[in-house]
């Protein structure tokens, strides 16, 4: 299908919206960094849309900060459009193998090109900026026409956005309750080495999180002060699946394992904590009025909470045989496939509402997980 066909299941037209069912909480969007793959996220905030749920805060690294950025810097009538826009511009060449090849090759025209420096050999000291096969000046240029950065800093939507601080190793959000953000933050979240150059913010240079942490849900979890929410965590690549057998499935099952990022582990721990801290503010439930009043017990009961989080989990699926070059796939066909399979997960995900339903009030955290087919 050519990019200029990209569209909605329901055609071009206008798409009826369903009434948006009580949400337990803020919305937060928390978005992988995955190359090509980040079709798929696009597909499941076309899905929120339509259901008449826009996120209050959006979370992502990589390609996620990119699709983040794009939500929360346009205003709700025009970010579906915008998305379309964005990746009806990486599309390239109808043959999915082919297209991998040209990636690599020739770079995308509105996202990256071959950097010519690189022709000085690997050791020549070209500056941080510069040391990369290739540059995201286009990337810049492309961002610029489908972003209002002053609607992003008015912080209608919360945005954070992931990256590794090279000078000392650390993984840092660029946050706009924070501060101001601007291009220079995005491309930042999206700068993985060594295809990317490093890009400066305020002074510091910072690379793509997702070399630290790929998965950023962390963010919203260790967040202050702590909200009730309903996280749709979208995630681009799966650990879990069959060993492999020959050379072609370990370089495939390689970037599964490292670009999932622990997210199970993640989960789990955090979910143990915020079991943990409902725990703590029974205890104090249970204490006598006298004591509860006491500065030592504050400061031991201030670690509870009765804040629920729910995670909506949607993994994208992973097909059979799947090619390990899918992340720099940027084929029309492959981009479509993505996008509506991210659209049919989160919209079963969200008829289903599993977060409508009772809660153990000793849980702080409660996992809704689906997997989908392509």
């Amino acid at each position: 299908m050519p990019p200029s066909q990209l569209s909605s299941p329901h055609g071009n037209g206008p798409v009826p919206r369903r009434a948006a069912a009580t949400l337990p909480g803020q919305v937060v969007l928390v978005l992988q960094g995955g190359g090509a793959l980040g079709a798929y996220q696009a597909g499941v905030y076309q899905a929120m849309q339509e259901a008449g749920i826009e996120p209050d805060w959006v979370i992502g690294t990589s390609i996620g900060a990119f699709n983040a950025a794009l939500i929360a810097g346009n205003p709700p009538e025009l970010r579906l459009q915008r998305l379309r826009s964005f990746w009806q511009s990486l599309g390239q060449c109808a043959v999915p193998g082919l297209s991998a090849w040209l990636t690599v090759t020739a770079g995308i025209p509105s996202f990256f090109v071959p950097n010519p420096l690189v022709l000085l050999g690997q050791r020549a000291h070209v500056g941080a900026e510069r040391a990369a096969y290739y540059s995201t000046a286009p990337l810049r240029h492309t961002l610029q026409g489908l972003l209002d950065l002053d609607y992003l800093n008015a912080r209608h939507v919360r945005m954070a956005l992931g990256a590794v601080k090279i000078a000392t190793g650390e993984m840092c959000y660029f946050d706009s309750r924070a501060e101001p953000l601007g291009l220079d933050s995005i491309l930042a979240s999206g700068a993985l080495p060594p295809a990317f150059p490093a890009v400066r913010v305020k002074g510091d240079f910072y690379w793509d999180g997702g070399i630290y942490s790929n998965t950023p849900i962390e963010a919203v979890l260790d967040d202050k002060p702590r909200r009730d929410s309903l996280i749709f965590a979208v995630d681009l690549w799966s650990a879990r699946g069959p060993v492999p057998e020959s050379l072609w499935q370990v370089e495939g099952k390689e970037k599964d394992i490292r670009y999932a990022s622990r997210s199970d582990s993640h989960i789990a721990r955090q979910k143990q904590l915020h079991h943990l801290r409902h725990v703590i503010q029974e205890l104090a439930d249970a204490l006598p009025e006298g004591a509860r009043t006491l500065p030592e017990v504050q400061a031991l009961t201030a670690w509870g909470c009765r804040t629920v989080m729910h995670i909506a989990r949607i993994i994208a699926p992973n097909a059979a045989n799947e090619d390990p070059l899918i992340d720099i796939d940027f084929s029309p066909v492959h981009i479509e496939a993505r996008w509506q399979a991210g659209y049919r997960d989160a919209q079963a995900m969200i008829d289903r509402a599993p977060w409508s339903l009772p809660v153990d009030p000793a849980e702080g955290i409660v996992i809704h997980e689906a997997t989908g087919t392509l």
